[in-house]
Order: structure tokens, then C-alpha cells, then sequence
């Protein structure tokens, strides 16, 4: 009776062996035998996470979730997919069914929560580990010793008996993590072509406050979980390519883990470098759950966010003169900043004040001043206050080629400012306020001469000459102690503001003054009190003397003031 025991216990063994063996990995992964690694990894993931044990409990998910994990170990590890693709085995044996009964490894899995899933496949027999709460794994192996002088399927029987029965169990290779029996498993596998591997040297180089947020996964090889935090960064960097980029440390080898803070027990960490809080980067850890979807959302919720949402009919592009940088604006029906603007506005933080707002209506006036008839579009505003509109209706195919086209279109503009630069610099510049004389547009009118300016200064010019002409003469005046400063807040009534007009492209303003709208003048001052509605001019030969007299006599009241024809528009 005994015998028939064992005879039927080895028939059954016999049987499933070799119905494991003639599982094609191929089938199991649903991909072809030309698929690429990237396929295989990919196909692996989303079959893991739809069959893993945590997420289902009844056997024949657990055994589909081993068999998973069989066929990855083969077609992740090129030398095993080429045995496999050669001989029908991973090992490279031309054996029975294509099969190799030696020294086979062993499957196991935890029912532990997010995070200390895993499976591992090396010699042992059974096995219990930790978990989380009640937690356990299990293992089953049908290896030990190949007897292949005695016995035709390279196994001992005394191992298969020791194996079933608990005595004088052979203690085999054990590791926390996705691992494998042979150098050539998952692990030993290049990072994907868009992981980097970082050190030290590549993080302060090229991550740190460099204005990119980075994905950065830390692991030792036999880290719990490293291969599906793996993939799962895969995808996600996949989807968000040119948004973000992605890294890998490796902590076994690397002193970075250790200069940085981040330690590892037996699971890998994940990490965003993240400029959610700041300027300067910082490590943020990711503990939601694994899949791409929660960690795509993490990624985009630490995207930077140096772009100031503003309100356009408050907005004034003159008021902001932080580091005297080029100015960006982003009009977008967007109700938030845009993930490219977020991306760029990182990027070129040091370069240029970034801002967007959000208009649904072209006709708005600052929209029609610009000339702008699409959405979205960008206005640029050199350091010498000229402002650009440099594209409308923008239309992208995908985020990494809209960052790149904004990329281009910005250093475009960069160019021009280097130019503007040069040319500021060779201009008398107002130290007080640290900036020129700004330039009147739809977006900063209402600040500059709007009702709360008892007295509006307008230097119009309709030659590039007249222009710098006026612009040195009105530095000049400003700075005089016979004209009192301007108050920022604009509350005082003698509140007086300086500016420059375009003659040829902001005409509207002066027909409001003139009928003609002085279009026989190539520069001349006028003097708008808002709240007054009246006006004077000066079209005399405009020198630094003449302006001086006649701006004190304004202020003294001794200029006889018409009333203006309309309000002030700008079309």
C-alpha cells in the first residue's frame, strides 16, 4: 500500500511538472515572441497587479499570480528567453517535454499589505516569514541535490521524501524581494533605457535644483517590491515623458542613500524630488498605493510651480521687477497652471518671471490691444518693457513635444532680450527704481494712469530716436527733488506716474486727447489728470530743460489744462 503511495505521489509530481513545463511564457504574458523587453515588463506589471494575492484570495489567482511570475523570470532575463526560444526550457536542456527536473527553484507569496509583496524563485523547501499583522508566506521547493548517476530525472528521493515529511530540510538561498536562483533573474537586468543609474556625482550635477522633478527609486537588488516599483515608474514616466525624469539607486554601491538620509531594510523606497514647497529642491517620499495612476497624480501634485496665477485685469506687467528678468505670460482657458507652463516655469526660473492666467474671451481688451485672436498664447515682456505676443493658439500632439517647442520658443525670445540687455545698458537707468521708464500697455493702463493717479506723465514716440530720447529725459526728471515720488500704493493725491507710449501701435489713447491724435508728432509729453479728465501737452523740440519746466509748472499749476474728448481707450 505504501509503494502505491509513493508511486502515485510521484506520478502526480510527474504530471504537473510537466504541465508547468509545457506553459508557454509567451501565453501567459499575452505578448508575442518578438516583444520587447519594455512589452514584457509591461504585460507583467498589469497581470501582477490584477491577479496578485493581496487583491485575490482564492486559489486559482494565486496559482495564475505564480505562474506570472515564472514566465516573467524567463522572458525578462535575455540569456534564459533564448534558451527557452531554442529548447523549450529556460536552462537550455533539450530534455523531457523540454523540462529540467534538477535543481528547480521554488514560488512564494505574501499576503502582506501594499509594499511587502513579492515573490522569490531559488532552492529551499517550505518556509514561513514574516509579514505584516498576520501576514505569512509560504514556499514549496522541488529541488535539492541532482542525483544524475541514479536516477534519470535529477532529483533524490530522499529530498522529495524530506521535502513532504519536514526532515532534513536543505536550506537554500532565501532573499526579501524579487529575486532569482541564477545571476541572470529580473535583478541582474539593465535599468529600462529612461532610468537612470544616479551617483553622487550625476544627482548634484544634474537633479539637484536643477528645476526638474526627478522620480528616484532606492534598492539593493534584493529589495522587496523593487521590480514592480520599477515598472510602475516606467509607465508613469512614460506618460508624463519630458515633464519628468527618472532615476535609480542602487544603495549596495552608492554612498548617495546614505547622504541624503535614505535608509533601506528589505523593501525598496520611492521618491519625488519635488519643488512643491520651494525653490530648492527636496525628497518627498511616495507611500500611496502601487500602480500608476496614484503615482502619475503624486508626480504631477510636485511638479514646480513657479508661475504666479494672476488676474489680467489687475495684472501689470511693470509692477513685478524681481532680479530685472524678462517677463512670461500664459493665457490659457485653463482653470490651474498647465502642466507644461509648470514644467517650463522650472526649468527657466533663474531665466525669466513666469505668470499665467485664465480668459476664455478674446475680445477682452488687453487681448485686443495685443493683437491676440486665438488661445492659448504667449506674451513676452523684454527687460527694456517692449512686449512681444510670441505665439497664439498654441496646439500640441503630446507634453514632451509641447516642452520642447515652448523650450525653443522661449530661448527665441531670450535672444532678443540678451540684444534689449546690451542696449538698456547704454542707457541712463533710473537707480531708485531700479528699472526704466515703463512702456504703457492694455495690461498696466488702469495702474498707470488709471483714476487712483492724480497726475499721469506720457512720454509718445513714434521713432525708435524719440523714444530713447524721451525715456533718458523722463529717468532724469523722476529722479529730481522737484518732483515728488510716486506713491506705490496710490492713495496720495499727488500721486504722479511716468511712462512711455507708442505712438504708432497704442494711437487710440491719443485720440481720446486729440482729434488727430497728434500723428504729426514724432514725440511730444502729455500731462493726464484721470480724475480730472483734463489733459495738456508739450510738442515743442523736447530737451531736459524744457520737460523740467514744463512738468514744474504742472505741478505748480501754472499750465493751462483742456478738457479730453473721451476716456482713454486702447483697442
Amino acid at each position: 500500500m505504501m509503494l502505491r503511495v509513493v508511486f502515485l505521489i510521484l506520478f502526480l509530481f510527474f504530471y504537473s511538472r510537466q504541465a508547468q513545463a509545457a506553459v508557454d511564457p509567451y501565453k501567459v504574458l499575452g505578448v508575442d515572441k518578438s516583444a520587447s523587453q519594455r512589452d514584457i515588463q509591461k504585460a507583467f506589471h498589469k497581470l501582477s497587479l490584477q491577479y496578485h494575492p493581496d487583491k485575490n484570495k482564492n486559489k486559482g489567482a494565486q496559482e495564475k499570480f505564480a505562474e506570472i511570475n515564472n514566465a516573467y523570470e524567463i522572458l525578462s532575463d535575455e540569456e534564459k528567453r533564448k534558451n527557452y526560444d531554442l529548447y523549450g526550457d529556460e536552462k537550455g536542456n533539450p530534455g523531457f517535454n523540454g523540462g529540467n527536473f534538477g535543481n528547480e527553484g521554488q514560488t512564494y507569496f505574501t499576503t502582506g499589505g501594499p509594499g511587502s509583496s513579492y515573490f522569490t524563485s531559488n532552492t529551499g523547501g517550505w518556509q514561513t516569514t514574516g509579514g505584516k499583522g498576520n501576514a505569512k508566506t509560504f514556499s514549496f521547493s522541488f529541488g535539492g541535490n541532482s542525483d544524475v548517476s541514479g536516477n534519470p530525472f535529477g532529483f533524490g528521493f530522499g529530498d522529495l521524501f524530506s521535502n513532504f515529511f519536514g526532515s532534513d530540510i536543505k536550506s537554500g538561498n532565501q532573499h526579501d524581494g524579487f529575486t532569482s536562483s541564477s545571476p541572470g533573474g529580473p535583478n541582474s537586468q539593465t535599468s529600462p533605457a529612461n532610468i537612470q543609474d544616479v551617483n553622487l556625482q550625476f544627482f548634484n550635477k544634474q537633479i539637484k535644483d536643477q528645476g526638474m522633478t526627478w522620480v528616484l527609486l532606492f534598492y539593493t537588488p534584493s529589495a522587496k517590491g523593487y521590480h514592480i516599483l520599477e515598472s510602475i515608474v516606467e509607465d508613469v514616466i512614460s506618460s508624463l515623458s519630458g515633464g519628468i525624469k527618472a532615476g535609480k539607486v542602487d544603495c549596495n554601491k552608492q554612498s548617495l542613500c546614505k547622504d541624503l538620509g535614505v535608509s533601506l531594510s528589505k523593501s525598496a523606497r520611492l521618491f519625488i524630488y519635488s519643488y512643491k514647497s520651494s525653490e530648492r529642491g527636496s525628497l518627498v517620499e511616495y507611500s500611496g498605493n502601487l500602480e500608476e495612476r496614484s503615482l502619475k497624480s503624486f508626480c504631477l501634485d510636485h511638479l514646480p510651480r513657479f508661475s504666479r496665477r494672476i488676474e489680467l485685469d489687475q495684472f501689470d506687467f511693470s509692477s513685478d521687477s524681481l532680479g530685472n528678468l524678462p517677463k512670461l505670460l500664459l493665457l490659457s482657458t485653463k482653470k490651474d497652471t498647465p502642466v507644461m507652463w509648470r514644467v517650463i516655469s522650472g526649468l527657466y526660473r533663474k531665466r525669466f518671471l513666469f505668470y499665467d492666467a485664465e480668459v476664455h474671451d478674446v475680445s477682452h481688451p488687453a487681448l485686443r490691444s495685443l493683437g491676440i485672436k486665438k488661445l492659448p498664447s504667449v506674451v513676452g515682456q523684454l527687460v527694456d518693457g517692449e512686449i512681444n505676443v510670441l505665439k497664439q493658439g498654441i496646439t500640441v500632439k503630446d507634453l514632451k513635444s509641447g516642452i520642447e517647442d515652448l523650450k525653443a520658443l522661449i530661448e527665441s525670445f531670450e535672444k532678443k532680450n540678451t540684444k534689449a540687455t546690451l542696449n538698456k545698458a547704454k542707457k541712463p537707468v533710473d537707480n531708485e527704481q531700479g528699472r526704466n521708464i515703463p512702456l504703457v500697455t492694455a495690461l498696466n493702463f488702469d495702474n498707470l494712469c488709471g483714476d487712483n493717479n492724480a497726475l499721469c506723465i506720457i512720454g509718445v514716440f513714434r521713432s525708435s530716436k524719440a523714444r530713447e530720447k524721451l525715456e533718458t529725459i523722463l529717468s532724469e526728471i523722476s529722479r529730481k527733488t522737484l518732483v515728488r515720488r510716486p506713491n506705490h500704493a496710490r492713495t496720495s493725491k499727488d500721486s504722479i506716474s511716468y511712462s512711455m507710449l507708442d505712438g504708432n501701435k497704442q494711437s487710440s489713447i491719443l485720440y481720446a486727447f486729440d482729434k488727430s491724435g497728434f500723428k504729426t508728432s514724432d514725440a511730444l509729453l502729455v500731462a493726464y489728470k484721470p480724475k480730472k479728465g483734463k489733459f495738456a501737452t508739450l510738442t515743442d523740440i523736447l530737451t531736459l530743460e524744457a520737460v523740467e519746466k514744463f512738468v514744474s509748472s504742472v505741478l505748480s499749476g501754472d499750465v493751462q489744462f483742456s478738457k479730453i474728448r473721451q476716456h482713454p481707450v486702447i483697442r
